[in-house]
């Protein structure tokens, strides 16, 4: 298993500052974004036509010693106002495309949520199954809208060499792992998760068991490294976890992002990336950083220091009596 980090944070500084900044952590590996929610800061789907540039896109990654866990197009390919989705999906077929000339297999988006209906021009995200009507809308979204594109969307991907991790994330049709391993089972294995115990965590759901779920279904394409403290007075008394307030409303909330180590100790990441081994996961950690009491030096710092002091870069030894 390897620490990575995901450079969206970082997207103030030039592409050789940001591979600069990988190394003076000991890491050797990072998670791009390539538009859509996370932006382009390091990584233009423009290489796609420019065969002198991605050249030298890949000769940068080599000279400094740096690897792409992933490229990252988070976005609402399921939109519905139609130039919006237009745009979310453009972006995540050359995501796609690009993955493939690099070498790169996963690609991270989000799973998207339909509107309403046809004529619909935002989102409609059901959390409750009652009054009826949600219940309706719920099935006509997932076989009008998202069975079909996401079928569609897998095959595109598994034909270019590529798999999609779904970020579980609420405000989108796939945000638990009992509907990432409903996609899975509808759109096919070239879609499985980017797992972000983060989106877990405030909705009271363990992500200790739920990486135990999703490894043993295979579905486990990706982690990022990203806490969440809750905080038990406000969500128990007045918030609940459905939390609509601004982030940055900190006191008030129910709860709120953390780097690591910040919601849940060493000990609980040990345990986490303990049973991340125990189902086969041996990919990349990458980091996340959304803290708003940190700033993204520090919260990174931090991040970086309490996750090398549990994962260790060497085979898993044998054990005797094995």
């Amino acid at each position: 298993m390897r620490i990575g980090l995901f450079t969206v944070l970082l997207a103030q500084s030039s592409f050789e500052d940001a591979l600069a900044k990988v190394s003076e952590l000991g890491l050797d590996t990072v998670e791009l974004g390539t538009g859509n929610y996370p932006g382009d800061a390091h990584c233009k789907l423009s290489m796609l036509s420019e065969p002198q540039r991605l050249k030298e896109f890949r000769a940068r990654l080599e000279d400094a010693g740096v690897s792409i866990s992933a490229l990252s197009c988070h976005g609402n390919p399921l939109h519905p106002d139609a130039a919006v989705r237009r745009g979310f999906i453009e972006t995540s077929r050359r995501t796609i495309r690009l993955a493939e000339k690099l070498g790169v297999n996963t690609v991270v988006d989000f799973s998207g949520c339909p509107g309403d209906s046809d004529r619909a021009k935002r989102p409609n995200w059901v959390t409750c199954p009652w009054p009826p009507e949600y219940s309706d809308l719920l099935k006509w979204q997932w076989e009008k809208k998202v069975i079909p594109f996401w079928k569609e969307q897998a095959r595109f991907a598994a034909e270019h060499g590529v798999r999609i991790a779904i970020e579980m994330h609420p405000g989108f049709v796939v945000y638990s792992p009992e509907t990432m391993l409903r996609l899975r089972q509808e759109a096919g294995k070239a879609v499985g998760c980017n797992f972000d115990p983060s989106h877990l965590f405030w909705q009271r759901i363990d992500p200790i068991q739920a990486a135990r779920k999703l490894g043993e279904a295979g579905a486990l394409f990706h982690v990022h490294a990203k806490d969440t403290y809750i905080f038990e007075s406000n969500c128990a008394s007045t918030t609940g976890v459905l939390d609509s307030k601004p982030y940055a409303d900190e006191q008030h909330r129910g709860w709120i992002f953390r780097t690591v180590g910040y919601g849940h100790g060493p000990e609980w990441w040990a345990h986490f990336i303990s049973e991340l081994r125990l189902v086969g996961y041996d990919g990349v950690l990458s980091i996340e950083h959304e803290d708003s009491l940190m700033s993204a030096e520090e919260g990174l710092s931090k991040a970086v220091a309490l996750l090398q002091s549990q994962v260790i870069r060497q085979p898993r030894p044998r054990i005797w009596w094995a």
